[in-house]
């Protein structure tokens, strides 16, 4: 039997309304969840992330061996925690080539070896704003133009961060000239042997 347009409307009209009465009836259950196929984005309530706590091991002027990045190996000092919770470290840049930078306490190992710093001038100066990048140059097709001369690279390094690290290093290497043999210790990078196994060291 075929039916009218009228009574495929009235079909359907019975077929939502027991469709509303069935979800109705579901929402007062407990196992009830809306389908829908819109995306929701959560908002995060705290614009700025809160820092991260500073380890009991990690202290002004404790010996840090870097695990990841440029300058794995490597034995810095670290001088203080920014406000971003990243660690403000160097080489100094003298002994090591380390020079001013942040790292992430996660991937450093704390030693026991600590050096006693005094009032380090410019310290105060040196935040998170201080590390922010040099405007790379491109062309107008948006390919990065690299610098061709050493003159050119080392044009890169402000004139800020020249005397940041000077004022800084000064103040630091007096403190690994006292210390016997810290020099040497600094500058030897750090690496596992043949057998050795990481647990059972003692930094």
């Amino acid at each position: 039997m075929v039916k009218s347009k009228d009574q495929i409307k009235a079909a359907r009209k019975n077929r939502s309304a027991k469709n509303k009465t069935a979800n109705a009836a579901l929402k007062q259950t407990k196992n009830w969840y809306p389908v829908t196929d819109k995306k929701t984005r959560s908002a995060r309530k705290c614009k700025v992330p809160k820092s991260a706590k500073l380890r009991s091991n990690i202290t002004p002027g404790t010996v840090l061996i870097l695990l990841a990045g440029r300058f794995r190996g490597r034995r810095v000092i670290f001088l203080k925690q920014l406000k971003s919770g990243l660690l403000l470290v160097t080489g100094p840049y003298k002994l090591n080539g380390v020079p001013l930078k942040r790292v992430n306490q996660a991937y450093v190992i704390a030693t026991r070896t600590k050096v006693t710093l005094g009032t380090v001038a410019g310290l105060d100066k040196v935040d998170d704003g201080f590390f922010k990048k040099v405007p790379i140059k491109r062309t107008e097709m948006g390919e990065i133009i690299l610098p061709k001369s050493e003159t050119e690279k080392k044009a890169r390094v402000t004139d800020v961060r020249k005397t940041a690290q000077n004022s800084v290093d000064t103040e630091v290497k007096k403190a690994v000239d006292a210390t016997p043999y810290l020099k040497e210790y600094l500058r030897n990078r750090f690496a596992l042997k043949n057998g050795q196994q990481v647990h059972n060291l003692v930094f």
